[in-house]
Formats: C-alpha cells, sequence, structure tokens
C-alpha cells in the first residue's frame, strides 16, 4: 500500500490542471466542482488505506523515494514521501475536512463567474499542504511550504476586483515571506551545523537519527530552532506575524475553512512537530514558543470578544487557538497539540462553514429584497435559529466543542494541554493561568456570537426577513459530517485519568516518544490536581457562556452600557489594540519611505545620472564628430591635406 503513497498528492494535481486547462471552456458547475471534489476524495481513500496499513505494520516508519532530485558532493535530495503515525494522521485531516469543504463549496460558489478557477485554486491548495506534510525532507516541505502561501495568496484575492481583497492577499503574503526566511535560515544553518559533524543530509529521518551529534541547550540548536519557529510564526499567524489572517476573510467562506481547519495554518505546528528532536534539545526555545502561544492566545482572545463581523470572530478564534497548540508545543506536550490541531480542524472547519451558511441565506435575503446591509455584521442577525435550524444545531454543537465543555471534542484536547502547562517540567503556572483565561474568553465570545447570530430577535430589515432560507444539501451535508466530528472527534485522546486508553498518545508515541523520554519532558502531579484544574477551566469556560447569555440574551441592553462605561477600552478592542496601525507607522511607512529614497534618489539621480549622463557625453561627442563625415570627396581630400600638413609640421618643429 505504500508504493501509492504519490497518488495522495497526485489526484488533486490532476484536478487543477484539469479545472485550471478546461474549466473555462466546459462551464458545467456540476462537471467542475464535481471533479475538483472526487480529486481529493480520492486521496482521501488513498490516506484512509494507509493509514489503516500502518496501524497494522509494527514498523512505524517508512519512506518512498519518487525520483532523485539533485545531488551535490555527499548531499542527495530525493522527491520522497515519509508515512509515520504523524503524516497519516495529517494526510486524513487534510483529505477528510478538504472532501467536505469541496463539497460545501460546490453549493456556496454557485454562480460565480469564476467557478472553474476557485476549483482548480483549491485543489492546488490542497495539493500543496499533502506535499508539505508527505516529504521526507525540507526541502520538499518547503516546496509545499512556498504552495500554501501561494495558493493563499490567489484565493485570498479570490475577488480581484475589490481593492481590499487585492491588500489582504498582498499582506498575507508579504508577511509570510518574512516567516519563510526564518525557516530557510534555519534549514541552512542545521545543514551547516550537522556538515560539520560528517552528516551531510535534510531528510527528517536522518536528521532524528543524528540530532544528538548537535550540543543539547547549545547555541546552534537554540538559533536553529528559534529560525523555524520565525517561520512557524508566519505560517500559523503567531505574535508578531498574526496580521494577515484576520484580513484573509476577504476570500470566500470556504476558502476561510481550509485555510484555518485544514491546510495552512496548521504548518507551523506540524513542522515543529515533525522536528520535535531537536526542539526538544532547545528548553529556551521551547519556552519562547510557549510565550509566544500563550500570549497569542490571550491577545487574539480580547480582540474577539469586540468584533462584529461574523468571520472576523471566528479568525480571531482561530489565532487564539493556534496559540494554545504552541503552548502545548513550547511546555514538551507534542501530542496535546496535534491533537487540538486535529479536533480544531472539525469544530473551526464547521463553525466557517456555518457562517457561511449564515452569510449565503442573509445575502439571498437582501438580494431578494434589493438591499445592500452588510451580510456578514452580526447586528443585522439575530433570530435565525428558527429559519436555518440545521445550521444552528450544527454550529452550536461546534461552539460548545470550542469552549472546552466535558463530553465535546475540544474539551479533550485542550485540558491536556492546560495540564501540560501546568504539571510539565517544561511549563509554569502563569503558562496555565493565560491559557485558562483564554479559555473563559473563547466561551464568551463564542457563545456571543451564538446568541447575537441566533437568539433574540430578528434585526434584519423586515424586508428581507422572510426570505432567509436554510441552505441546501451540499452546504448542511458537510455541516452535519463535521458537527457529528466535533462531538465524537475527541474520544480517541481520553486520558486515564479519565478512564480513557488515549489511544492518540499510543499512535503518535513513535514519532515523539524518543525526543520526550531523551530530554526527559514529563507532566507530573497528583490526580486530585490534575481534577482541580480540570475543574477550574470547565467552571471558567461556563461562566463565559453564561456571562454571554446574561449580555446578549437576559439583558441585551448590557452591552451598550459597557461600552458607554468604557469607551476607550472598547475602541480599543474594537480597532484591534492598533496593531496594524503600529505596524504601518514602524515598518510599513518606513520601508515605503526607504523604497521612495532608493527610486527617487538613488535610482533616479545617481544610477540614471550616471547611464543617462554618459548617453548625453557620447551623444555630444558623436554629434561633433558627424560633421566630418560630410559626404563630399574634396572635404575628405582637405583632410588628407591638412593631416599630411600637420604630420610634416611635427616633424620639422620638432627636430
Amino acid at each position: 500500500m505504500y508504493d501509492y503513497l504519490w497518488l495522495i498528492p497526485f489526484f488533486p494535481l490532476v484536478g487543477f490542471v484539469f479545472n485550471g486547462l478546461f474549466g473555462k471552456k466546459i462551464r458545467n458547475e456540476a462537471v467542475i466542482g464535481g471533479i475538483g471534489t472526487l480529486m481529493i476524495f480520492l486521496s482521501f481513500l488513498v490516506s484512509c488505506g494507509n493509514f489503516y496499513a500502518l496501524l497494522q505494520d509494527s514498523e512505524k516508519v517508512h519512506q518512498r523515494v519518487i525520483a532523485s532530485w539533485m545531488s551535490v558532493g555527499d548531499l542527495q535530495v530525493d522527491w520522497g514521501f515519509l508515512l509515520d503515525p504523524l503524516s497519516a494522521l495529517m494526510i486524513l485531516i487534510i483529505t477528510g475536512v478538504g472532501t467536505l469543504i469541496h463539497l460545501y463549496s460546490i453549493g456556496y460558489m454557485h454562480g460565480e463567474t469564476g467557478f472553474y478557477r476557485f476549483f482548480a485554486y483549491l485543489n492546488l491548495f490542497c495539493f500543496s499542504m499533502l506535499m508539505l506534510v508527505l516529504g521526507n525532507n525540507a526541502l520538499v516541505m518547503f516546496v509545499g511550504w512556498e504552495g500554501v502561501g501561494l495558493c493563499s495568496y490567489l484565493l485570498i484575492g479570490y475577488y480581484f476586483e475589490k481593492k481590499s481583497a487585492g491588500d489582504a492577499a498582498k499582506k498575507a503574503f508579504v508577511v509570510n515571506r518574512i516567516g519563510d526566511f526564518g525557516f530557510l535560515c534555519g534549514l541552512l544553518t542545521l545543514f551547516w551545523a550537522l556538515g560539520n559533524k560528517g552528516v551531510w543530509t535534510i531528510n527528517f529521518v536522518e536528521i532524528a537519527e543524528n540530532a544528538h551529534l548537535l550540543e543539547s541547550g547549545g547555541l546552534i540548536v537554540t538559533v536553529v530552532t528559534l529560525a523555524f519557529f520565525l517561520g512557524a510564526c508566519g505560517k500559523s499567524a503567531q505574535i508578531p506575524l498574526f496580521t494577515w489572517l484576520p484580513d484573509a476573510m476577504e476570500g470566500p467562506t470556504p476558502v476561510s475553512a481550509l485555510i484555518h481547519a485544514a491546510t495552512m495554518v496548521t504548518a507551523g505546528v506540524y513542522m515543529i512537530g515533525r522536528m520535535n528532536g531537536l526542539f526538544a534539545m532547545a528548553p529556551d526555545t521551547m519556552m519562547t514558543i510557549a510565550v509566544v502561544g500563550a500570549c497569542t492566545a490571550l491577545f487574539a482572545a480580547t480582540i474577539g470578544l469586540a468584533q462584529n463581523d461574523i468571520k472576523r470572530v471566528l479568525a480571531y478564534s482561530t489565532v487564539s487557538q493556534l496559540g494554545y497548540m504552541f503552548l502545548a508545543m513550547g511546555v514538551g506536550a507534542f501530542t496535546a497539540g496535534i491533537f487540538h490541531l486535529m479536533t480544531h480542524a472539525f469544530f473551526k472547519a464547521c463553525l466557517f462553514l456555518g457562517s457561511g451558511s449564515v452569510i449565503h441565506g442573509m445575502h439571498h435575503g437582501y438580494h431578494h429584497a434589493h438591499l445592500k446591509d452588510d451580510p456578514q455584521d452580526m447586528r443585522n442577525m439575530g433570530g435565525l435559529r428558527k429559519k436555518m435550524p440545521i445550521t444552528f444545531w450544527t454550529f452550536l454543537l461546534s461552539t460548545i466543542a470550542i469552549a472546552g465543555i466535558p463530553l465535546f471534542s475540544g474539551f479533550f484536547s485542550k485540558d491536556e494541554i492546560l495540564w501540560w502547562s501546568f504539571g510539565s517540567n517544561r511549563g509554569h503556572w502563569l503558562l496555565w493561568l493565560v491559557g485558562a483565561v483564554a479559555a473563559g474568553m473563547t466561551a464568551f465570545y463564542m457563545f456571543r456570537l451564538v446568541f447575537m447570530t441566533f437568539f433574540g430577535e430578528q434585526r434584519t430589515d423586515p424586508r428581507a426577513k422572510d426570505h432567509i432560507p436554510e441552505s441546501g444539501l451540499t452546504i448542511t451535508i458537510p455541516l452535519m459530517v463535521l458537527a457529528a466530528l466535533a462531538v465524537v472527534g475527541g474520544y480517541i485522546g481520553i486520558p486515564a485519568i479519565l478512564g480513557g486508553a488515549n489511544h492518540i498518545k499510543q499512535f503518535l508515541d513513535p514519532v515523539f516518544g524518543k525526543a520526550i523520554a531523551l530530554n526527559q519532558i514529563e507532566a507530573h502531579g497528583t490526580h486530585a490536581l490534575e481534577y482541580s484544574l480540570m475543574a477550574v477551566s470547565v467552571g471558567i469556560a461556563v461562566f463565559g457562556i453564561f456571562l454571554a447569555w446574561v449580555m446578549y440574551v437576559k439583558n441585551p441592553a448590557l452591552p451598550a452600557r459597557f461600552v458607554a462605561s468604557f469607551p476607550g477600552l472598547w475602541k480599543a478592542v474594537f480597532n484591534k489594540w492598533y496593531i496594524d496601525e503600529l505596524y504601518d507607522a514602524v515598518f510599513v511607512n518606513n520601508c515605503k519611505r526607504i523604497g521612495t529614497f532608493l527610486w527617487k534618489g538613488f535610482d533616479v539621480r545617481i544610477v540614471d545620472g550616471i547611464v543617462n549622463g554618459t548617453a548625453w557625453v557620447v551623444k555630444g561627442i558623436g554629434s561633433g564628430l558627424r560633421y566630418t563625415q560630410t559626404g563630399f570627396l574634396h572635404n575628405y581630400a582637405m583632410g588628407m591635406v591638412v593631416g599630411v600638413v600637420v604630420i610634416v609640421g611635427y616633424y620639422i618643429l620638432g627636430k
């Protein structure tokens, strides 16, 4: 079965080529959407087969070389794939959730003039992410790494006629280039460091086998891991490179779901997991990752409290949840981080697709009534649970999951992260506290979203109220599947303290177990302490839900009174703490000034001055000399006579 690993990225590549080349001529949405969805579904089937084969196999690491790429000295780089428990889980998430998003897109994108282009880009996005997670060496990973960056640019800027969409696409592209620079610096430094030890490789298995040659906690391994972490911050939107992700909402909603749940933003978390052996040897880097993750989780959660755009709330939620994953990686809870990546893929994909269903219904109502109101503004919604019951229930179940309520998937993964952040010898109680507070904020702003959208009086313009329908089956079927996964997806990770076998830990142990054991990373504490922390975190989440109910259902006048009492605080949070403005003032505008100086000051005045000055000198000399070429024989004869006289005179006078 492992010999067919290449088919997993191959199928979506075929879909991209087919729709990219022929979709515009076909113009049949059923064919275009069907081909795009079928290709990623076939990848899902092959992924399932490989996953099952790996479960039955005592050997958990398999490499398959497709072709030789380059050979330089002792370095051999192949186009190769690596299947182990980590990559096997990732390909299931990418292709499984990706299939549902493709199916959803058939209904959501109906009537779009660029329908074929959209599905071509979706398939290319999945192909790139599959290359990223399946690559057996850092260069193949980097091909996928850059591929998802390109696809994010294409899909965020899908509505390229809108300036805001074009600006958001450019912002995502530029910010990610900063992270990519870090990735390359880390890779080149690692290659040099291992090469000095006689090991010339960028193969992940060989890097893991030879990581012990580097000094644990030393300068080299710290620099390498910090550089890689910068790359992870770019892709996974962590402080300070998080600002591109909220603006990515300019793309169609299925794009948001794909970016936030199954592909691009998980790349940084996966990369750290793939290189866990190196990161485990760098305690300073791991503490940096934990602190940045915790701060990002809390900071993004505060911004989510005051946003009114339904997709923007979910965007900041993603940034916050990614912070949880980095917090897990930083305290050595690699399995918990990947576990939360998986559960987050389920409930966040459902939440984004659910928001798209709401927007789809609101847009239909406004279009019918010939209104120009914003279909994404939650202040225009309310009472939609009766009009969109399937969307409501699936959204509610996923919201309960992300809030970390017991028996739902998010509870198991979130609580495992919080326990490790407190009890790990790489953690600290302050990290737990920040994570717990962020969890309470998450519960509050997510149920604020639910209450503003689905409960209370319907605030939609009366002319549109009766024309907001439930979405069709291509939209609601993916919602129901993802909602079911949001409920039960966490049961593979029930910890022993709750009577579970923690199957995901056992499954991923061949990937993470060695590094954790060698570096003596462990979480320790009594069962009573763990139960107490669990109860406190759940209590904080329940309080957040209760507070949201009081403010947005029981007494809807409270939010306005709060804003009136704290206008400065509300304005700062609503404007995202003015981080974009700060970046513009410190970085963007100064870069523009430097660019303008290099253009007008250096290029125009110096470079163009030298080039144009040389041209004017040559032109002047040529203009003078052209009078010597008259074309008349007597002029040339006179010139010869003058020349002879000058030569003879020189010799006579010289003597």
